[in-house]
Formats: structure tokens, C-alpha cells, sequence
């Protein structure tokens, strides 16, 4: 698969290095796993912190589903 550079604010949770989509994807749930963002009650639900929040465009939660989206547009 590709690698591909993370943004500056995605570089920040993941890594500056180029990774491949599905890296950067597995690199962000280890980074929800380990600040623990998943919502309690809903745990298709992200609750981002500052850093995650960035990459969101601002948003305090979003789904799992929109998450990868939003993912997407800080890859080049």
C-alpha cells in the first residue's frame, strides 16, 4: 500500500513519517485506546481531545465512520 504524509495536525497523534492509510488508521485507535475517547455510552462514538479535535475540523465527537473521512483529508 502507498504511503502517504499526515498533515501537520495529524502528525501530531500519528507521526510526521509516511505511513500507508491503513497505519495511520490503526495509529489513531491506539492513540483513542490509550487516552481512552471512546465514548462510554456510545462506543461508535470518538470524543476527541485537543489533538483529535484538529484533525476533526473542530468537532468535540464524531462517529468511527465519519472519523476515517476526516482522516482522510489530512493525507496527502
Amino acid at each position: 500500500m502507498k504511503a502517504m504524509t499526515p498533515s501537520a495536525v495529524l502528525a501530531a497523534v500519528v507521526g510526521a513519517n509516511p505511513l500507508p492509510r491503513t497505519e495511520v488508521t490503526k495509529k489513531v485507535w491506539d492513540y483513542i485506546k490509550k487516552f481512552n475517547l471512546q465514548n462510554a455510552l456510545n462506543r461508535r462514538m470518538i470524543d476527541a481531545d485537543e489533538k483529535l479535535k484538529a484533525v476533526f475540523g473542530g468537532k468535540k465527537q464524531v462517529s468511527m465512520f465519519e472519523m476515517t473521512k476526516l482522516i482522510s483529508d489530512h493525507l496527502k
